[in-house]
């Protein structure tokens, strides 16, 4: 007892205040739930050891590694050389330029991360309609919905696959197998439909196309042995990543090895001071605020997990679902979507973490539970696109239309991206419905 309070009163009560504050964005993500992490080891409801136990090291690994390396493949230019041949490909018609933007914003989500995607993509996709003389909004949107949707498909492609598949042991194939046909349809499916409602319509001048054409593509790639060097690091990683569950390397143990071997090939030869100049340029590149955040979420639920309050949401949720894993993947399903559109996926998902382990053994082991695992990655990256405040990447595109003179309103927005997000929810369904349940 702590004040005449049970530990697991405290414990819930710490981590609803802490959301809230996080909600309400009247602090730094990582401070509220930082602070709410040190509220949870200074009140005893966690020692410090059960805080550091609670922390999935090779999550944090993983992020770090793959930062690290993103970051330093981007300053070769190799993102926005993808972009400008995707545009050339289709020979600058708009139609096709909106299609291929879209493919290639997914393809990349799906193997860096939907941040980092958006953040190249975007201005050259502006540069592009500006060129073509077209209003950059369908084009924004469909990258906005396309980053979510690719990056589902695989274990590093968006946070809540990376949380999921730390804390259960998926492996980089587990998820490939398991989504990337579902989020090829999803894809071919929001393609269709911007096609029929805005790529039809679209038209630009030759004069304007053809000045397209003559962007130079070499031009973008800033350091060409950079390039390479990243390419075949970042390939090797991929590689790790399918043969890592095999040999039985964690994913965080080889996304930290691809760092340190890129970080070897990008200083090696060096002058000592230039060296140790980019090296540490290159650990600026980490997004440290991202990381805390999932240090302190850690602990912070944690303490949910060590005072039994999981575990009694747990019974209640089977009381719920009557024991039924249909019932119980299409729950999770449409309500992490839902949730995800309105509140942060990351939190949301680190937290149902372990209630979904507490339900385990009732609903029949791992195995049997699979399908509900699979409806919390799918719903809570799914639900990204359901709001403009739903996933990172639509307020990091809102952030630089808006700097563009493009602002996207969020009204405006929430017309297509609701639609977009129940169809792609509705689309999952009978997808999970015919492959777990006929």
């Amino acid at each position: 007892m702590i004040f005449g309070l049970s530990k697991a009163v405290i414990a819930s009560l710490i981590l609803i205040l802490s959301y809230a504050v996080l909600f309400s964005e009247k602090l730094n993500r990582a401070v509220a739930v930082m602070l709410g992490a040190a509220a949870m080891v200074l009140l005893g409801v966690l020692s410090y050891d059960q805080a550091l136990q609670g922390i999935d090291f090779n999550t944090i690994a993983l992020l770090i590694g793959m930062m690290i390396m993103v970051g330093i493949m981007e300053k070769s230019g190799a993102f926005q050389y993808a972009a400008v041949m995707s545009a050339k490909l289709v020979k600058a018609n708009p139609r096709g330029i909106l299609a291929v933007l879209a493919l290639v914003t997914a393809v990349l989500s799906a193997f860096l991360d939907n941040v980092t995607t958006v953040l190249l993509i975007v201005p050259v996709t502006i540069e592009i309609t500006r060129k073509l003389k077209l209003e950059p909004y369908p084009f924004l949107l469909i990258e906005i919905f396309a980053s979510n949707i690719g990056g589902t498909a695989t274990l590093i492609g968006d946070p809540p696959n990376i949380l999921i598949g730390g804390a259960i042991g998926l492996s980089f194939t587990d998820f490939l197998k398991e989504l990337s046909l579902l989020v090829l349809i999803n894809l071919v499916v929001l393609i269709a439909i911007f096609d029929f409602l805005c790529g039809r319509k679209m038209s630009a001048t030759l004069a304007a196309r053809k000045e397209v054409m003559e962007i130079n593509e070499k031009d973008t790639i800033t350091n060409l042995p950079l390039l390479i060097k990243s390419s075949i690091v970042l390939g090797l990683v991929i590689v790790g990543f399918i043969l890592g569950e095999h040999l039985h390397i964690a994913n965080g143990t080889i996304a930290l090895f691809g760092a340190a071997l890129l970080l070897l090939l990008y200083t090696i030869g060096l002058p000592h001071q230039e060296r140790d100049k980019k090296v540490e340029d290159a650990f600026s590149l980490v997004d440290w605020t991202t990381i805390f955040f999932f240090t302190g979420l850690f602990a912070l639920v944690y303490g949910l997990e060590v005072t039994g309050v999981l575990e009694a949401l747990g019974h209640q949720a089977l009381l719920l679902v009557d024991g039924s894993i249909q019932k119980a993947t299409f729950l999770i399903l449409w309500a992490s979507a839902l949730l995800s559109a309105a509140i942060d996926n990351i939190p949301f998902v680190a937290t149902m973490i372990p209630l979904l382990k507490t339900m385990e053994e009732a609903l029949g082991g791992r195995e049997a539970m699979m399908p509900v695992w699979w409806a919390l990655s799918v719903g809570s990256c799914f639900g990204g696109n359901g709001s403009l405040i739903a996933a990172s990447a639509n307020v990091i595109v809102a952030g630089i239309a808006a700097r563009e003179g493009h602002p996207l309103n969020f009204l405006k927005f929430l017309l297509w991206s609701l639609p977009v997000m129940i169809l792609s929810i509705t689309i999952a369904s009978v997808y999970f419905y015919v492959v777990h349940f006929m």
